[in-house]
C-alpha cells in the first residue's frame, strides 16, 4: 500500500470522526471550530481529488466566511442562553438520526446503482471549449455551457440579502448592517485586520484574474475579498456601509445585470440567450467575472453582517 493511499485512508477517518464528533459536541463553540476545522479538510480531500477550484470554494466558504458566521450564531445563543432551555428531547434525537441514516442509504444506493458508463456532456463540452478562449475547464463550463445557472445563482445571493434586510426594522431599513464592533487596537484582531487585507485583494484580485486558465474565478475571489472586509469591521476599523447608499445597491446588481445584458444582446443577434461571440467570447466572460466578484463580496459580506440594525441618516 503506497504512502498516498495511506494519507488518504487517514485523512477520511479523521473526516468522519471529526463530523461526528461535530454534530455530537454540546457546545456551541465546540461544535463551530470542529464546523471549521472539517470545512478545510473536505477543501485537502478536493485538492486529492484534483478539484482544486471546488477547494479554494469550501475552503473560502465553509472554513471562512461560514465559521464567521456560525461563530457570530454561537455568540448570540450563548447570550441568549437558549442552548439551556431548548435540550432536544430523545424521540427528536432518534428521529433526526433515522432520518440521517435512511438520505445517507439513499445516497449509498443511488452510487452503487449508477450505470457503469454514466451519461456525460463532457466530451461535447471539450470539443467546444476553443469558442470562448479559456483554459480553465471549470470556468469555461460555468461561464458558457451552464451559463444559466450560474447567473441565476447570483440572482440567488442578490434575493438572500433583500431577505435579510426585510427583517430589520422600518427605522433602520436604510440603516447600517449588524452591530458596531469594537475591539482593542493594540490587540491582535487588529494587528492581523491591518496586516492580512493588502496581501487579501491582491491574492482575491489574482485568483479572479487567473480563473480564466487556472483554477480560481470570480466566486473564489469574492469570497477572499469578503473575508478582508469583515475582518476589518469585526477589529473595528471600518464600519459596515447603510444600506441605503446607491453605490452600494449599484455593486450588489452589477453582476447579475451585466450578465443578464450580455445574455439578451447573444438572443437579440440572432444566435441564443447567454451566447457569446467566438471573437468577443473572452472579453465578455471577463468583462461578467469582474462585475460578478464585486457582488459575490459585497453579498457575502453584508449577508454575514446581518439586516441593519442601526439608523443613518446623511
Amino acid at each position: 500500500m503506497s504512502i498516498a493511499t495511506i494519507f488518504e485512508i487517514v485523512l477520511a477517518a479523521v473526516l468522519l470522526g471529526l463530523g461526528v464528533w461535530t454534530i455530537v459536541v454540546r457546545e456551541n463553540f465546540s461544535a463551530t471550530v470542529g464546523f471549521v476545522a472539517y470545512g478545510l479538510l473536505v477543501a485537502l480531500i478536493w485538492v486529492r481529488l484534483d478539484a482544486v477550484d471546488v477547494a479554494l470554494t469550501e475552503a473560502a466558504i465553509g472554513g471562512g466566511l461560514g465559521g464567521v458566521l456560525l461563530l457570530g450564531a454561537a455568540a448570540r445563543l450563548r447570550d441568549a442562553d437558549l442552548m439551556a432551555s431548548e435540550t432536544p428531547g430523545e424521540v427528536m434525537r432518534a428521529s433526526a438520526a433515522a432520518l440521517s441514516a435512511l438520505i445517507a442509504a439513499a445516497l449509498a444506493g443511488a452510487v452503487v446503482l449508477l450505470p457503469d458508463a454514466a451519461p456525460t456532456l463532457a466530451p461535447a463540452a471539450v470539443a467546444n471549449a476553443w469558442a470562448t478562449g479559456l483554459s480553465n475547464s471549470v470556468t469555461n463550463v460555468l461561464m458558457a455551457f451552464r451559463a444559466m445557472d450560474t447567473m441565476l445563482e447570483k440572482v440567488v445571493l442578490l434575493l438572500a440579502i433583500v431577505g435579510v434586510w426585510s427583517l430589520a426594522p422600518d427605522s433602520a431599513w436604510d440603516g447600517r448592517p449588524g452591530p458596531r464592533h469594537e475591539a482593542d487596537p493594540n490587540g491582535v484582531l487588529a494587528f492581523l485586520a491591518r496586516l492580512l487585507p493588502p496581501v487579501g485583494i491582491v491574492v482575491g484580485i489574482y485568483i479572479l484574474w487567473t480563473g480564466a486558465d487556472h483554477p480560481g474565478g470570480a466566486f473564489q475571489g469574492g469570497a477572499i475579498l469578503a473575508s478582508m472586509w469583515l475582518l476589518t469591521i469585526m477589529a473595528g476599523l471600518a464600519d459596515t456601509p447603510p444600506t441605503g447608499r446607491r453605490w452600494l445597491r449599484f455593486i450588489l446588481v452589477a453582476g447579475p445585470c451585466l450578465f443578464l445584458l450580455v445574455g439578451l444582446v447573444g438572443l437579440l443577434s440572432g444566435a441564443a440567450f447567454l451566447s457569446y461571440p467566438p471573437a468577443l467570447a473572452k472579453p465578455l466572460i471577463l468583462g461578467i467575472e469582474v462585475a460578478m466578484v464585486l457582488t459575490i463580496a459585497a453579498t457575502l459580506g453584508l449577508l454575514l453582517a446581518g439586516a441593519p440594525e442601526r439608523s443613518w441618516k446623511p
